[in-house]
C-alpha cells in the first residue's frame, strides 16, 4: 500500500475477483484505525465493495493488469474512487427490476452516497463517491 498524505491512501490490486475481498479489508483496517465512525466504515466497504466487483465485471484493466483504488478521510468524509480501463458503457445505475439477479451495484452506491460520479479520460473510468457526509437520504 502506498500512502500520498496522511489522509490519502492508494493501492493497485489485481484485475480480479479476488482483490473485490483484499479491497475490502485494507479500507475497513485503515478507516477503523483513523476512528472513523462505525455506521461510516460498514458503508464505505459496501461501497468499495461494488465499485471493485463493477469494475471487474464491466470495464477493462489498466494499462499494467490492475484496478487502482483510491481513498481518503477528510473532515469526516470518506472519499472513496475505483479507477480501471474503461468499458463500453458509462458506468450508471441498471433500472430497478425486482427479479433480475444482477444490476444492483450502483443502486446500492447511489443509496449509501451522498455523492457519487463517474470521470472519463483518455486511459479509462473512475467511479467514485463520498460517504459519511450530508445525505439526502438520512435528512428526510
Amino acid at each position: 500500500m502506498s500512502s500520498s498524505g496522511d489522509s490519502a491512501r492508494t493501492i493497485r490490486v489485481p484485475w480480479s475477483p479476488s482483490s473485490v475481498s483484499l479491497v475490502r479489508r485494507s479500507v475497513v483496517e485503515d478507516l477503523r484505525g483513523r476512528d472513523v465512525p462505525a455506521m461510516t466504515v460498514d458503508e464505505s466497504e459496501i461501497v468499495v465493495s461494488e465499485l471493485v466487483s463493477n469494475a471487474i465485471r464491466h470495464a477493462r484493466p489498466l494499462g499494467d493488469g490492475s484496478l487502482r483504488v483510491h481513498w481518503k478521510v477528510k473532515a469526516g468524509v470518506v472519499e472513496v474512487e475505483v479507477t480501471d480501463g474503461g468499458g463500453e458503457t458509462v458506468a450508471r445505475p441498471a433500472p430497478r427490476t425486482v427479479w433480475a439477479p444482477t444490476g444492483r451495484g450502483l443502486r446500492i452506491v447511489r443509496s449509501l452516497a451522498h455523492e457519487w460520479g463517474v470521470a472519463e479520460d483518455r486511459y479509462g473510468h473512475t467511479v467514485w463517491a463520498s460517504l459519511g457526509g450530508p445525505s439526502r437520504r438520512r435528512s428526510r
